[in-house]
């Protein structure tokens, strides 16, 4: 670990992501919740994809998120048993969503041909919001990519879904009381009308540090992944841990 990042200037911040980070991954054993981590490409002097995943290796995290499909990355995850998401980009939704044959070839070229690369969702398009252009073309995407999983015979083994940023909810404390805003629906219904059909999970960019960052009396419960009864709104209501 001090050989990876000895070159790696860390600011105050980042120092404070990784220690929680550390705290999350110190209660694995624990809890038996599994820690996911996104793997970011942008920014300078970054360490080597093959140096990444040995340090996720190194400290037993068996999942990752990819926001598009890197071709060093994925060689260096061939045979890590590392589970992956992996997305696709938002500038390939379009042409994507118009023709099969390209979601085939996309399908084939990034997951089948690393077939010792554990994959379990493909993220179609990220953060969609009103507005977007590309956004009228996600859940088509969405659908294409699903029939070329089906089809290359991984239906079974990757489920495919998108991420909404967290600024999509109107409401979302207590959860019982979560609501999308209205300008967000005609993007979100379909997706999760699709989702819904699959079945497949719903995914929603969440950075908790910021969370404890702006409030850190609030930071507990369901928000550390505990069963609790504080965030009901109805007595008749009880929310269970996500893992």
């Amino acid at each position: 670990m001090a050989k990876l990042f000895s070159s790696i200037s860390i600011s105050p911040f980042m120092a404070s992501a990784l220690l929680l980070l550390g705290l999350l991954m110190a209660t694995l054993d624990t809890t038996g919740a599994q820690i996911g981590v996104c793997y970011g490409m942008l920014g300078g002097d970054l360490p080597s994809k093959p140096d990444v995943i040995a340090l996720y290796k190194q400290n037993n995290i068996r999942r990752m998120r990819l926001y598009d499909p890197n071709r060093e990355a994925l060689e260096a995850l061939r045979g890590s048993n590392i589970e992956v998401m992996l997305g696709l980009p938002n500038d390939k939704l379009q042409s994507i969503a118009s023709n099969q044959a390209e979601a085939d070839r996309w399908v084939q070229e990034n997951v089948k041909n690393f077939g010792d690369v554990k994959f379990r969702y493909i993220a179609v398009g990220n953060e969609a919001k009103p507005g977007n252009d590309f956004a009228q073309y996600l859940v088509p995407a969405m659908e294409r990519i699903r029939n070329a999983i089906v089809g290359a015979g991984l239906g079974d083994q990757i489920k495919v879904s998108t991420a909404i940023e967290t600024g999509a909810l109107a409401e979302s404390s207590p959860p019982s009381r979560g609501s999308f805003k209205q300008d967000y629906r005609p993007i979100l219904d379909p997706v999760i009308n699709f989702l819904n059909r699959k079945p497949s999970p719903f995914a929603r960019q969440l950075v908790p540090l910021f969370c404890h960052r702006r409030k850190p009396s609030d930071f507990s419960g369901l928000r550390t992944f505990q069963s609790c009864t504080r965030y009901s709104c109805r007595p008749s209501v009880k929310l269970s841990k996500p893992f």
